[in-house]
């Protein structure tokens, strides 16, 4: 997998590649990057990249001709030519967006799929339309909130593509995290067995294999239930689920509605 991201802050991305499991995998080769500063790309001796939006309003915009430049360098080329065939870039281009596409479990092992992902960061009230109309193949939002900062997004999707990169992190630790089947992840524990006077519950230490996995999968329901029951609905709704957590998901609403109603007599 490749990563190039164009940043009016470059060091940001560098940081970040230079760190924990990330740079071990670029040392092994698994992981590629490239960051790409757009001020390189201004041609003024003042590297300018932003300008007032037409039409007034607050804040700055960033201009197209760098951001254009620096995408061409860096070898993307506009969907018009590569629609055409005649366009040289084979990199997936993401423009980072609150207004774009949810970034969710799912998209992410789609992105990691991908040979190259050319990821555009943003900043002040965003990027010269005629850019994302031209290039990008993709906008993508991390969540619904407004971030200052593009590369901040970048990096979240970095984060969450290369580690289902493969090589990168053992298979068995993906398959029970959070998302994969729809549910939250279990609770877990490690030593000591007593901290203050919270005990590690009985169950994970009885060594039995099934009573284990039963009570991993129940705090999983419980615990989707409670934080995320749209997990729960979407989950339902396209049939993600087995016939046992169905039948946990059941058991866990009727012990819920009998305390509620419970609470209600009191």
């Amino acid at each position: 997998m490749k990563y190039t991201v164009l940043s009016l802050f470059p060091e940001i991305i560098d940081a970040y590649f230079a760190s924990s499991i990330m740079a071990k995998a670029v040392s092994r080769g698994i992981v590629e990057y490239r960051s790409i500063n757009i001020r390189d790309y201004a041609l003024d001796k003042h590297r300018t990249c932003d300008d007032a939006t037409y039409g007034g309003g607050a804040g700055m915009l960033m201009l197209a001709e760098p951001l254009g430049r620096a995408l061409e360098a860096a070898g993307a080329s506009m969907k018009t030519d590569r629609e055409a065939g005649s366009g040289p870039g084979k990199a997936r281009v993401i423009y980072l967006s609150p207004s774009g596409r949810p970034f969710d479990q799912a998209l992410a092992h789609e992105l990691a799929a991908e040979q190259e992902l050319m990821l555009l960061c943003g900043r002040y009230e965003g990027i010269d339309q005629r850019i994302i109309d031209a290039y990008a193949d993709d906008e993508v939002s991390v969540g619904d909130y407004v971030l200052s900062s593009g590369e901040v997004a970048a990096l979240a999707v970095i984060d969450a593509t290369y580690r289902l990169v493969e090589q990168v992190i053992t298979p068995a630790s993906l398959e029970e995290e959070s998302f994969s089947a729809g549910l939250l992840e279990y609770p877990q524990y490690t030593r000591p067995e007593l901290y203050g006077m919270m005990r590690v519950p009985e169950v994970l230490l009885s060594g039995h294999h099934e009573n284990i996995r039963r009570w991993r999968l129940e705090r999983q329901v419980e615990k989707t239930l409670l934080l995320r029951p749209d997990l729960i609905r979407l989950g339902e709704e396209k049939g993600l689920f087995s016939d046992e957590i169905r039948k946990i998901i059941e058991e866990k609403r009727r012990s819920g509605m009998a305390a509620s109603e419970e609470n209600e007599r009191d």
